[in-house]
């Protein structure tokens, strides 16, 4: 059973919350806290799994209780319910760089909120269950033999989201994320936002990073990221990221092809390559460097994406093994890297 610790200083709210979740016969309320204090003082009391959190709140909100876990020596994971208001946006981003694991927006009528039940206990369910998998499961430091790239532009940040965390333990590759972004820490936040969803640890790309088996790695804005050969202590061979600042391909930097093309070279066919949303043509090139090499390329299915230009790049170069629905693509990714012969 997941137990739940639901906090909401709306009775209505409570009620409503904890009987959605518990019509999942996996998970059972254990309290409700009317504010942040409450939650405090029951936190200690029922070692709750996950938290549902409200933002404004008396006496203590939301955000003060986020800043009370750094203290606390056991801390439940925490979905933030996020009202649809501008204010509520922001204060739900304060929340999230926090160390809030999650968020979902919380309707404020009545029919809408009865329609939120799935949503809201799958997000119980995947924060748990990351939980556990990075607990029980966290793979070997080991250099990684395989690898799945991942290029996406406008729309890529939410779809990376549901991409992770669809992923059911850590895979015996790397991953290496591109996505168009700027400089000035924006891929840093996005890395920082993936690694509490995702059952690998993510982190922004550093020049010289060893490509580890199990780790997700964020392009950093302004930067190529450029995948070269490395040699490991025991002598195994894999891959590590080069930090380009050659002018811009496509007019971004980081580029997606230059991140394909250059995972084709050192890698050859045990790569898999994926493209999400995007505009613009940056990564069929590198897609079909892939598709050259041996490796594996994957699109997203046009009506889950934002905008379809990256993908259709790669479409019209006929180097497309598979266009698939978002839903399915980590298992894909999970099934096709499993499959390559050690």
């Amino acid at each position: 059973m997941i137990r739940v610790l639901v906090v909401d200083d709306s009775l209505f709210m409570r009620t409503m919350i904890r009987d959605l979740l518990e019509k999942d016969p996996d998970i059972e309320v254990v309290a409700t806290a009317i504010d942040g204090i409450d939650a405090l003082r029951k936190i200690d009391e029922y070692s709750p799994d996950a938290m549902t959190l409200d933002i404004e709140m008396p006496r203590m909100n939301g955000l003060e209780v986020l800043k009370k876990r750094m203290q606390a020596t056991r801390f439940p994971k925490v979905l933030v319910l996020s009202s649809l208001t501008s204010e509520g946006a922001e204060m739900t981003r304060t929340a999230m760089a926090l160390g809030a694991d999650d968020f979902m927006l919380k309707p404020r009528d009545t029919s809408a909120l009865r329609g939120i039940g799935r949503e809201l206990t799958d997000k119980i369910h995947n924060l748990v269950r990351i939980a556990y998998v990075r607990r029980v499961e966290r793979p070997p430091e080991a250099l990684a033999d395989r690898l799945v790239v991942i290029g996406a532009s406008a729309g890529g940040p939410p779809m990376l989201d549901l991409l992770l965390s669809s992923i059911e333990s850590p895979l015996p590759a790397a991953m290496v994320i591109t996505q168009h972004m700027p400089e000035g820490g924006f891929t840093a936040s996005l890395a920082t936002r993936l690694n509490r969803i995702s059952p690998m640890p993510v982190k922004e790309t550093e020049s010289g990073d060893a490509l580890l088996r199990g780790n997700v790695y964020i392009s950093k804005g302004g930067y190529h990221t450029v995948i070269a050969s490395h040699v490991g202590e025991k002598g195994e061979r894999g891959g590590r990221i080069i930090h380009s600042q050659s002018p811009p391909l496509h007019s971004v930097r980081p580029a997606v092809d230059r991140t394909f093309s250059s995972a084709a070279t050192t890698f050859g066919n045990r790569v898999v390559s994926v493209i999400l949303s995007g505009m613009g043509s940056d990564g069929g090139e590198g897609m079909a460097a892939v598709k050259q090499q041996g490796g594996s390329t994957i699109v997203c299915s046009e009506e889950d994406c934002l905008v379809y230009g990256m993908a259709r790049s790669a479409l019209s170069r006929n180097c497309v093994d598979k266009v698939l629905p978002l839903q399915q693509i980590g298992k894909e990714i999970a099934r096709t890297v499993a499959g390559m012969v050690n």
